[in-house]
């Protein structure tokens, strides 16, 4: 062979690679890869690991393990670590990436830079990094070799594709950065909308979860941290639940919790102590719902207001978004706003001041369960005898629950 032939070969590779795959092939080989890597994060980081949802067999894990090895360099323990801290500091100053905080541009375009420096917070890691994977792999070669794994996937990717395997080893390298550490810590606390009235800012994205494995579906998640399942209502998708069932029927995964699903029985009349657990489980559920009826109420009340008041569009629209919100989140100027709503709005003022006594019966962990069901029968006669058509509704709703 010549010296021109063998220079022919060597340009045909580094075109081609041993695939000879065409540009099409290419992306659709690039978009396969990232997503694995997308279901490792969600299903082997952060369902099972973070937050114990469900548990895997050995061949699963193990490769969940490999290939975020090799596509991301993340080690498991600190990748755990932070996501719990981020769930019990959610939205102060020690949340390691909340927009609240930090600014949506930071945790949007830097996410990944505050990822790798509260990794080398070692009081992060040890705190909230247990019960990950030990191993002699784990300790040998993930983790004391984490940079080795993305630079095999460098060589990989260049022998499969010529030199445009370079591209696709970069694009699956920005993918976690961007859809994780970028899109869901930053845009899922700072726009989308909102199943759940949870105390953090999470929201889903997205009501179909495929791209990001089903983390779209943040707002679900922070609501019900442990559950394996992150969509809540029926038009919502999640792809890693997905998965997730699927390795279960193989035998290859053990679900662990789910998020409670409300139960009732229409023929109820009055509210018994399976009621009150039921109100308690599902009382995410339950405000959600009120959330509902306060909706109709303030419709009903609308034009009674604006004849009554000149409140200003702007006034009326932040109100409405006010009442949305859970009370005890609101500012003073807020609720100051409110009050001045309500002097014109006897039906909206019962509607708030009834669903901080809601509230409050899950609350008080002191009062036996005898005392609690007394108050939510109570509270049940007033909303029924309040002569709102919407309170009453909730409340016929709520003795309902089995």
């Amino acid at each position: 062979m010549n010296l021109s032939s063998t220079l022919d070969l060597i340009l045909d590779f580094l075109s081609n690679g041993v695939t000879r795959a065409t540009g099409w092939q290419v992306f659709i080989a690039t978009m396969v890869m990232t997503h694995i890597t997308i279901a490792a994060v969600t299903i082997f980081l952060h369902r099972c690991q973070a937050h114990r949802a469900l548990e895997l067999h050995a061949i699963p894990s193990h490769f969940f393990r490999f290939w975020l090895w090799m596509t991301t360099g993340m080690v498991t323990k600190e990748w755990a670590a932070i996501h719990r801290k981020h769930h019990a500091k959610c939205e102060t100053e020690e949340d390691p990436h909340s927009p609240v905080t930090r600014g949506i541009k930071k945790v949007l375009f830097e996410g990944a830079e505050l990822y790798r420096a509260e990794s080398k917070n070692r009081e992060t890691v040890e705190k909230y990094g247990h019960g990950t994977p030990d191993d002699w792999i784990e300790r040998n070669l993930y983790t004391k070799h984490s940079a080795l794994g993305v630079s095999m996937m460098l060589v990989i990717d260049v022998l499969l594709f010529g030199v445009i395997g370079i591209t696709v080893w970069a694009v699956q390298m920005l993918w976690i950065p961007i859809t994780a550490a970028g899109i869901i810590n930053g845009i899922g606390h700072y726009w989308g909308y909102r199943n759940y009235d949870c105390k953090d800012a999470s929201t889903n994205v997205l009501p179909i979860g495929i791209l990001i494995g089903g983390e779209e579906l943040h707002n679900n998640h922070h609501t019900f941290g442990t559950s394996a399942k992150l969509s809540s209502k029926w038009y919502e998708f999640d792809i890693g639940w997905m998965y997730i069932s699927i390795l279960a029927a193989l035998g290859l995964a053990t679900v662990k919790k789910v998020a409670p699903e409300p139960k009732f029985d229409r023929q109820k009349l009055v509210c018994d102590l399976n009621t009150l657990h039921s109100v308690v489980a599902n009382r995410y559920d339950v405000m959600a719902k009120y959330a509902r009826s306060l909706k109709r109420t303030w419709h009903d009340e609308l034009d009674e207001i604006k004849q009554k008041s000149s409140f200003e569009a702007n006034f009326l629209k932040s109100s409405k978004k006010l009442l949305e919100r859970e009370p005890a989140t609101l500012l003073s100027t807020q609720q100051q706003q409110l009050s001045e709503l309500f002097k014109h709005s006897k039906a909206l003022k019962t509607m708030h001041e009834m669903r901080i006594e809601l509230s409050a019966i899950w609350e008080r962990s002191h009062s036996s369960s005898d005392q609690l069901l007394l108050q939510l029968r109570d509270w049940c006669a007033r909303a029924e005898a309040s002569g709102i058509r919407s309170l009453q509704e909730f409340s016929l709703r709520l003795r309902s629950y089995a």
